[in-house]
Protein backbone atom coordinates (compact mmCIF):
# COMPACT_ATOMS: atom_id res chain seq x y z
CA UNK A 1 0.00 0.00 0.00
CA UNK A 2 3.00 2.56 0.90
CA UNK A 3 5.69 1.83 -0.80
CA UNK A 4 9.57 1.49 0.52
CA UNK A 5 10.34 4.44 -1.50
CA UNK A 6 7.41 6.83 0.02
CA UNK A 7 7.78 5.79 3.53
CA UNK A 8 11.47 6.90 3.76
CA UNK A 9 9.98 10.05 2.32
CA UNK A 10 7.16 10.09 5.37
CA UNK A 11 9.99 9.38 7.69
CA UNK A 12 12.10 12.16 6.22
CA UNK A 13 9.21 15.11 6.55
CA UNK A 14 8.27 13.91 9.90
CA UNK A 15 11.35 14.16 11.73
CA UNK A 16 11.50 18.19 10.47
CA UNK A 17 9.82 20.87 11.30
CA UNK A 18 7.51 22.16 8.64
CA UNK A 19 3.66 21.48 8.59
CA UNK A 20 2.01 18.22 7.55
CA UNK A 21 -1.28 19.11 6.19
CA UNK A 22 -3.97 17.40 4.83
CA UNK A 23 -6.21 18.43 1.61
CA UNK A 24 -9.39 15.83 1.48
CA UNK A 25 -12.78 15.80 -0.74
CA UNK A 26 -15.99 14.28 -1.28
CA UNK A 27 -14.37 10.66 -1.44
CA UNK A 28 -13.70 10.79 2.00
CA UNK A 29 -17.32 11.50 3.37
CA UNK A 30 -18.58 8.85 0.61
CA UNK A 31 -17.23 6.27 2.82
CA UNK A 32 -19.53 7.64 5.36
CA UNK A 33 -22.68 7.02 2.36
CA UNK A 34 -22.64 10.69 1.33
CA UNK A 35 -23.07 11.38 -2.07
CA UNK A 36 -20.68 13.54 -4.42
CA UNK A 37 -22.03 16.42 -5.99
CA UNK A 38 -20.75 14.67 -9.09
CA UNK A 39 -21.97 11.45 -8.20
CA UNK A 40 -25.28 10.18 -9.99
CA UNK A 41 -27.21 11.41 -6.94
CA UNK A 42 -26.07 15.12 -6.95
CA UNK A 43 -28.54 15.94 -10.12
CA UNK A 44 -32.40 17.52 -8.89
CA UNK A 45 -35.53 17.64 -10.43
CA UNK A 46 -37.47 21.39 -10.27
CA UNK A 47 -40.59 21.44 -11.78
CA UNK A 48 -40.25 19.69 -15.06
CA UNK A 49 -36.45 20.51 -15.22
CA UNK A 50 -33.59 17.89 -14.25
CA UNK A 51 -30.44 20.07 -13.34
CA UNK A 52 -27.07 19.46 -12.62
CA UNK A 53 -24.90 20.53 -9.24
CA UNK A 54 -23.25 23.19 -11.64
CA UNK A 55 -26.61 24.30 -11.85
CA UNK A 56 -28.28 24.38 -9.55
CA UNK A 57 -25.56 25.20 -6.90
CA UNK A 58 -25.30 28.70 -8.33
CA UNK A 59 -25.90 32.38 -6.94
CA UNK A 60 -27.61 32.91 -10.63
CA UNK A 61 -30.11 30.28 -9.95
CA UNK A 62 -30.68 31.11 -6.04
CA UNK A 63 -31.62 34.52 -7.52
CA UNK A 64 -33.97 33.26 -10.04
CA UNK A 65 -35.58 30.46 -7.66
CA UNK A 66 -34.26 30.19 -4.22
CA UNK A 67 -36.44 27.87 -3.13
CA UNK A 68 -35.69 25.41 -5.12
CA UNK A 69 -32.07 25.82 -4.21
CA UNK A 70 -32.71 25.98 -0.43
CA UNK A 71 -34.49 22.27 -1.64
CA UNK A 72 -31.99 20.68 -3.08
CA UNK A 73 -29.34 21.76 -0.08
CA UNK A 74 -31.89 20.76 2.72
CA UNK A 75 -32.94 17.49 1.00
CA UNK A 76 -28.71 17.29 1.21
CA UNK A 77 -28.43 18.05 4.74
CA UNK A 78 -31.35 15.54 5.32
CA UNK A 79 -28.69 12.65 3.81
CA UNK A 80 -26.07 14.13 5.99
CA UNK A 81 -27.65 14.32 9.45
CA UNK A 82 -27.24 10.73 9.88
CA UNK A 83 -24.29 9.98 8.63
CA UNK A 84 -21.46 8.99 10.93
CA UNK A 85 -17.63 9.97 10.74
CA UNK A 86 -15.67 6.97 9.08
CA UNK A 87 -12.26 5.70 9.88
CA UNK A 88 -10.67 7.87 7.86
CA UNK A 89 -12.03 11.09 9.90
CA UNK A 90 -11.11 9.33 13.23
CA UNK A 91 -7.32 9.11 11.64
CA UNK A 92 -7.27 12.80 10.84
CA UNK A 93 -8.15 13.46 14.40
CA UNK A 94 -5.41 10.64 15.48
CA UNK A 95 -2.97 12.73 13.31
CA UNK A 96 -4.28 16.08 14.88
CA UNK A 97 -3.47 14.96 18.15
CA UNK A 98 -0.40 13.59 17.49
CA UNK A 99 1.17 16.60 15.08
CA UNK A 100 -0.22 18.95 17.96
CA UNK A 101 0.72 22.68 15.59
CA UNK A 102 2.20 20.92 12.52
CA UNK A 103 -1.15 19.71 11.88
CA UNK A 104 -3.72 21.40 9.14
CA UNK A 105 -6.71 19.91 7.90
CA UNK A 106 -8.19 21.52 4.59
CA UNK A 107 -11.15 20.07 4.10
CA UNK A 108 -13.62 20.97 0.83
CA UNK A 109 -16.58 19.12 2.49
CA UNK A 110 -19.46 20.85 3.66
CA UNK A 111 -20.88 18.07 5.74
CA UNK A 112 -19.88 18.69 9.45
CA UNK A 113 -18.19 15.17 9.88
CA UNK A 114 -15.10 16.69 10.86
CA UNK A 115 -16.77 17.80 14.14
CA UNK A 116 -18.27 14.59 14.70
CA UNK A 117 -14.98 13.08 14.78
CA UNK A 118 -13.76 15.65 16.59
CA UNK A 119 -11.51 17.91 14.45
CA UNK A 120 -10.53 21.09 16.10
CA UNK A 121 -11.80 23.88 14.65
CA UNK A 122 -8.33 26.14 14.84
CA UNK A 123 -6.58 24.01 12.44
CA UNK A 124 -9.69 22.74 10.49
CA UNK A 125 -10.00 25.00 7.40
CA UNK A 126 -13.31 24.49 5.51
CA UNK A 127 -12.73 25.74 1.98
CA UNK A 128 -16.10 25.13 0.13
CA UNK A 129 -17.83 26.50 3.77
CA UNK A 130 -20.02 24.57 6.20
CA UNK A 131 -23.73 23.48 5.42
CA UNK A 132 -24.65 23.87 9.22
CA UNK A 133 -25.08 27.79 8.37
CA UNK A 134 -26.73 29.84 6.58
CA UNK A 135 -25.93 33.88 5.44
CA UNK A 136 -27.70 36.61 4.50
CA UNK A 137 -28.03 36.85 0.88
CA UNK A 138 -27.71 40.23 0.29
CA UNK A 139 -24.21 40.40 2.11
CA UNK A 140 -25.85 42.95 4.83
CA UNK A 141 -22.84 41.33 7.35
CA UNK A 142 -20.91 38.61 7.10
CA UNK A 143 -22.23 36.89 9.79
CA UNK A 144 -23.26 33.06 10.05
CA UNK A 145 -26.19 31.54 11.63
CA UNK A 146 -27.08 28.42 12.39
CA UNK A 147 -29.80 27.17 10.15
CA UNK A 148 -33.07 26.72 12.35
CA UNK A 149 -33.11 23.36 13.61
CA UNK A 150 -36.88 23.70 12.64
CA UNK A 151 -36.10 23.60 8.95
CA UNK A 152 -32.65 21.47 8.74
CA UNK A 153 -33.95 18.81 10.78
CA UNK A 154 -37.10 18.05 8.47
CA UNK A 155 -36.82 14.11 6.76
CA UNK A 156 -37.09 15.18 3.21
CA UNK A 157 -37.13 13.25 0.21
CA UNK A 158 -36.36 15.18 -3.53
CA UNK A 159 -39.93 15.85 -3.80
CA UNK A 160 -40.45 17.88 -0.25
CA UNK A 161 -41.30 21.38 -0.66
CA UNK A 162 -40.39 24.32 1.71
CA UNK A 163 -43.56 25.07 3.82
CA UNK A 164 -44.25 29.15 4.20
CA UNK A 165 -43.75 28.65 7.55
CA UNK A 166 -39.82 27.37 6.57
CA UNK A 167 -39.10 30.07 4.68
CA UNK A 168 -39.97 32.60 7.09
CA UNK A 169 -37.37 30.65 8.89
CA UNK A 170 -34.69 30.96 6.30
CA UNK A 171 -34.34 34.58 6.54
CA UNK A 172 -31.25 36.67 7.58
CA UNK A 173 -31.79 37.94 11.19
CA UNK A 174 -30.49 41.02 11.16
CA UNK A 175 -31.95 42.51 7.98
CA UNK A 176 -34.70 40.17 6.78
CA UNK A 177 -33.75 38.78 3.86
CA UNK A 178 -33.89 35.75 1.86
CA UNK A 179 -30.87 33.89 3.46
CA UNK A 180 -28.36 31.38 1.60
CA UNK A 181 -26.88 28.77 2.73
CA UNK A 182 -23.06 29.04 4.13
CA UNK A 183 -21.22 27.60 0.92
CA UNK A 184 -19.58 27.99 -1.66
CA UNK A 185 -21.16 28.09 -5.01
CA UNK A 186 -20.30 26.93 -8.36
CA UNK A 187 -20.54 30.34 -10.31
CA UNK A 188 -18.39 32.38 -6.93
CA UNK A 189 -14.70 32.52 -6.01
CA UNK A 190 -12.76 31.75 -3.27
CA UNK A 191 -12.33 34.57 -1.21
CA UNK A 192 -10.67 34.83 2.61
CA UNK A 193 -13.62 36.23 4.74
CA UNK A 194 -15.64 33.00 3.85
CA UNK A 195 -13.15 30.47 2.42
CA UNK A 196 -10.17 31.09 4.16
CA UNK A 197 -8.15 31.58 0.74
CA UNK A 198 -4.98 33.43 2.01
CA UNK A 199 -4.97 31.08 5.23
CA UNK A 200 -4.68 27.65 3.33
CA UNK A 201 -2.32 29.28 0.83
CA UNK A 202 -0.32 30.46 3.15
CA UNK A 203 -0.05 26.75 5.13
CA UNK A 204 0.13 25.43 1.80
CA UNK A 205 3.99 27.35 1.31
CA UNK A 206 4.58 26.03 4.90
CA UNK A 207 3.65 22.20 4.58
CA UNK A 208 6.94 19.51 4.16
CA UNK A 209 4.31 16.68 3.54
CA UNK A 210 0.75 17.19 1.93
CA UNK A 211 -1.89 14.37 1.33
CA UNK A 212 -4.61 14.66 -0.54
CA UNK A 213 -7.34 12.69 -0.11
CA UNK A 214 -10.67 11.88 -1.94
CA UNK A 215 -10.08 14.97 -4.47
CA UNK A 216 -10.54 14.82 -8.17
CA UNK A 217 -8.88 18.45 -8.19
CA UNK A 218 -11.80 19.93 -10.06
CA UNK A 219 -11.46 23.13 -8.53
CA UNK A 220 -8.28 25.56 -8.70
CA UNK A 221 -8.18 26.62 -5.25
CA UNK A 222 -6.83 22.53 -4.42
CA UNK A 223 -4.88 22.82 -7.07
CA UNK A 224 -2.77 25.57 -6.07
CA UNK A 225 -2.36 24.37 -2.80
CA UNK A 226 -1.06 21.04 -4.34
CA UNK A 227 1.59 23.85 -6.86
CA UNK A 228 2.31 25.67 -3.80
CA UNK A 229 3.36 22.82 -1.77
CA UNK A 230 5.93 21.17 -4.48
CA UNK A 231 7.14 24.15 -5.47
CA UNK A 232 8.79 24.86 -2.13
CA UNK A 233 10.12 20.89 -2.47
CA UNK A 234 7.30 19.63 -0.47
CA UNK A 235 5.81 16.21 -1.16
CA UNK A 236 2.11 15.57 -2.19
CA UNK A 237 0.93 12.31 -1.91
CA UNK A 238 -2.42 11.50 -3.72
CA UNK A 239 -5.12 9.05 -1.71
CA UNK A 240 -7.34 7.93 -3.88
CA UNK A 241 -8.59 4.47 -5.59
CA UNK A 242 -9.14 6.26 -9.14
CA UNK A 243 -6.38 7.99 -11.14
CA UNK A 244 -7.36 11.61 -11.41
CA UNK A 245 -5.60 14.93 -12.52
CA UNK A 246 -3.72 14.93 -9.01
CA UNK A 247 -2.35 11.53 -9.52
CA UNK A 248 -1.57 12.30 -13.43
CA UNK A 249 0.15 15.40 -12.13
CA UNK A 250 2.04 13.75 -9.56
CA UNK A 251 3.09 11.18 -11.80
CA UNK A 252 5.49 13.37 -13.47
CA UNK A 253 7.15 14.93 -9.81
CA UNK A 254 10.18 13.73 -8.00
CA UNK A 255 8.05 14.50 -4.70
CA UNK A 256 4.20 13.16 -5.68
CA UNK A 257 3.43 9.96 -5.23
CA UNK A 258 0.41 8.37 -5.81
CA UNK A 259 -1.91 5.79 -3.23
CA UNK A 260 -4.26 3.67 -4.84
CA UNK A 261 -7.14 2.73 -2.38
CA UNK A 262 -9.83 3.95 -0.13
CA UNK A 263 -8.92 6.82 2.88
CA UNK A 264 -10.57 4.61 5.18
CA UNK A 265 -7.73 1.77 4.76
CA UNK A 266 -4.94 4.67 3.75
CA UNK A 267 -5.24 7.12 6.66
CA UNK A 268 -5.38 4.47 9.60
CA UNK A 269 -1.83 3.05 8.16
CA UNK A 270 -0.48 6.45 8.30
CA UNK A 271 -1.25 6.71 11.53
CA UNK A 272 0.12 3.73 12.41
CA UNK A 273 3.37 5.35 10.41
CA UNK A 274 3.31 8.01 12.74
CA UNK A 275 3.13 6.83 16.28
CA UNK A 276 6.16 4.56 15.27
CA UNK A 277 8.53 7.53 13.50
CA UNK A 278 7.57 10.70 15.78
Amino acid sequence: MISDALLERIKEKLKGQRKISFLVGAGLSAESGIPTFRGKDGFWVSGSKNYQPEEIGTKAMFDVNAHAVWEWFLFRISMMRDSQPNAGHRALVEMQDLLGDRYALISQNVDGLHFKAGSDENCLFLIHGDLRYMRCSEECSKQLYPIPAEVADQERTRSTKLTFEELQLLVCPKCGEMARPHVLWFDEYYNQSYYRLHDVLRIAKETGLLFVVGTSGATNLPRAIVNNTLARQGIVVDINPNSNYFSEKLSSKKNGFWIQGKSGVVLPRVVEIMKEHL
